[in-house]
């Protein structure tokens, strides 16, 4: 083809574009303009007298099908225990977690190496007479004695009371300072006053309507004393009305992980830190006001030599209108400015033109749409023996993807026809294989052949859902700091498969995938279906990783037909990488994960030495625990149960 030719083709190729982007559009504003009408038909239909009348029919209706769900006498009565011994537990985590008066004294009187001063930073602003009283009587309550108590005070004059009370508890307590601001300089600005205050060793941040459990401090001061730990973090509830025990929300957070702070703010309370570490930065900047914290913490966890998670419920966080605890909406501008305090933080790594935008989970759960900055080509290894679909599988990778590198066909009979017309796209290769190879051997043997620097390691049973699977996954790959990304794939009937791997629980206590069947419209716990994340592992069946870090791990593992991509993670896990899954990479597989191949008795048993072999190669980090999970969610299930709601066999009641 000619100069010529070649402009008059990309001409067309331009005119066709356009065509279809206007038809798109016409779509678009159709589809649009459908969804308004549907919405102001159902807005006059709920405005109805007939629809007023009918509530307490509905209202039986529903909770009729509620039961019905449960279908049988046994599982209505089981679901009923288990709210029962769900509520037990709220009280098992809040006011009866409390220490015992022996508890106490034991707690009073322990000593440590380093007399440690913690200077706990309260702004007040308004506070409520029975917010303020609780906050500050939470405080003197701790068993930990060596602390002090920080209130800078912005509150107007039709809140006088705020400075009586403060000068109230001042006066019993010399560990309490307390200074009334000229004005109210904001949530940042007195928050600061506070730290101008302080002159203790460690900085903790502490609002205002807020309870603290007794043994807070004392758990701090042992992960310090433990760990070395220059930020502490703990688990939180959020409750309503005047006792913590009316929880609503429980929040068990994992270990300190990159990528789940820079979508979410789940470290949020109680953070605690070295007060070194603002050798280096600022406490609380104004210009992030209604994020402060989240621009804080993102700084300060980056400083830091030891980031400790203390996996307990310390910190009760009140929910009432007005807070952010009760609605986002009390605080718009909080979206934004944590917007801002997360492209701010990319900054420190070099990283630019990240799209962030609110996901369904919740305005400041965000996805992170990083910039690609690598022009390495991927090598998507597709071993079509596997199953039956590997046309299939192909036609929806190339139809979602531009696929700037290539596609490599495993086979042992490269001969048939229907290869040889795959290859007619000049990205596709095939690859001859010797025979019947389990999944991680043909794996390994693509990865030889690749020249890519990315491997995509994709089962011929998967069927890619979303645009630009691979980029999704290319976007965390590209960094220095990751090892493996997969993304989310669904059953049939779009419950969720894989949707990241932890390890150490299921039947086996080897790994399991989270969330396993849950309804696809879910957010997850605590939105964890709707933001990218970091997991021990992720599901082999749709994998991106450097070829460079593939060689350095050695390969997958040949000895584990079932978990060899959780073994292949852990092993980067040890080269000190981050795994990373992100829902937003989805695609459809047909096999059941992390179950036997079949039923047959010696399937049953392979399975179960496999089991065992991992097992013993991974003792040490099953023991420690997945740090991308909470030891008080049950071993045994994977739907985030806790821990506390089973017997004494662990099994969930």
């Amino acid at each position: 083809m000619d100069e010529k030719d070649e402009v008059l083709y990309l001409r067309e190729q331009i005119r066709q574009l356009k065509k279809e982007n206007r038809e798109l559009h016409s779509k678009l504003n159709l589809s649009e303009a459908s969804r308004e009408e549907a919405q102001e038909n159902l807005q006059r239909i709920k405005g109805s007298f007939a629809w007023k009348l009918l509530k307490p029919a509905r209202v039986i209706h529903f909770a009729f099908v509620r039961l019905g769900h449960y279908r049988t006498p046994a599982k209505i009565k089981a679901r009923m225990r288990y709210k029962r011994l769900e509520k037990k537990s709220y009280e098992l985590l809040g006011t009866g977690s409390f220490p015992s008066e022996q508890e106490r004294t034991r707690q009073e009187n322990e000593v440590f190496e380093e007399k440690l001063v913690f200077s706990i930073l309260v702004p007040l602003y308004n506070t409520p007479e029975n917010y303020l009283k609780d906050m500050i009587d939470s405080v003197c309550a701790q068993t930990y004695a060596q602390w002090e108590l920080c209130l800078a005070d912005g509150s107007d004059a039709e809140h006088a009371y705020v400075e009586r009370i403060c000068g109230e508890y001042a006066k019993k307590d010399p560990r309490i300072r307390y200074q009334k601001l000229a004005k109210n300089e904001g949530i940042s600005g007195n928050t600061n006053a506070c730290y101008r205050m302080a002159t203790g060793d460690y900085i903790g941040l502490f609002d205002h309507d807020d309870i603290l459990h007794p043994c807070a401090f004392y758990e701090y001061r042992k992960a310090i004393e433990q760990k070395g730990a220059d930020y502490v973090y703990c688990d939180e509830v959020t409750f309503t009305g005047d006792s913590i025990n009316n929880m609503i929300t429980l929040h068990f957070k994992p270990d300190y992980a990159l990528d789940t702070l820079r979508a979410n703010n789940y470290i949020c309370h109680f953070s605690l830190f070295k007060r070194s570490l603002l050798a280096e930065t600022d406490l609380f900047r104004t210009e992030f006001d209604g994020s402060q914290d989240h621009d804080m913490i993102l700084r300060l966890t980056t400083l830091a030599r030891k980031v400790e998670h203390v996996p307990k419920v310390l910190y009760y966080w009140r929910a009432h209108p007005g807070s952010v605890a009760s609605s986002i909406d009390a605080k718009l501008y909080a979206v934004d400015a944590a917007k801002r305090a997360v492209e701010d933080h990319l900054s420190h790594y070099g990283i630019y033109n990240t799209t962030i935008t609110s996901t369904r989970a919740f305005e400041t759960i965000f996805r992170l749409q990083y910039d690609l900055v690598t022009d390495g080509k991927v090598s998507v290894v597709l071993p079509a023996d596997l199953g039956n679909g590997w046309r299939d599988c192909l036609d929806t990778l190339i139809k979602r993807e531009d696929i700037a590198g290539e596609i490599l066909i495993l086979t042992a009979n490269p001969d048939k026809e229907e290869f040889r017309e795959a290859c007619l796209n000049p990205v596709v290769h095939i690859v001859k294989t010797s025979g019947e190879q389990s999944i991680p051997a043909l794996y390994n043997a693509g990865a030889k052949t690749a020249a890519g620097e990315y491997l995509f390691f994709l089962h011929p049973d998967v069927r890619i859902r979303t645009d630009d699977f691979i980029k999704e996954l290319l976007m965390f790959v590209q960094r220095n700091d990751v090892g493996a990304a997969g993304g989310k794939l669904l059953f049939a009937d779009k419950t969720v498969q894989h949707a990241g791997v932890v390890i150490g629980i299921g039947p086996m206590k080897t790994a399991g995938c989270v969330h396993y069947k849950w309804e696809y419209s879910h957010i997850g716990y605590m939105g964890r279906l709707c933001y990218a994340q970091n997991m021990s592992a992720v599901t082999g069946p749709a994998m991106l990783v450097k070829k460079s870090d593939f060689e350095k791990a050695g390969g997958f593992d040949t000895g584990f037909e079932v978990y060899y991509d959780v073994d292949f993670c852990l092993k980067l896990r040890r080269l000190g990488l981050l795994n990373v899954f992100t829902p937003f990479a989805e695609g459809f597989y047909g096999h059941e994960a992390f179950a036997p191949v079949s039923e047959k008795e010696e399937d049953k048993a392979n399975y179960e030495k496999e089991s065992e072999s991992f097992r013993e190669k991974w003792k040490a980090e099953l023991e420690a625990g997945d740090p991308y999970y909470n030891v008080n969610f049950s071993r045994n299930s994977l739907d985030f149960s806790l821990k506390c709601i089973e017997d004494g066999k662990g099994e969930k009641l």
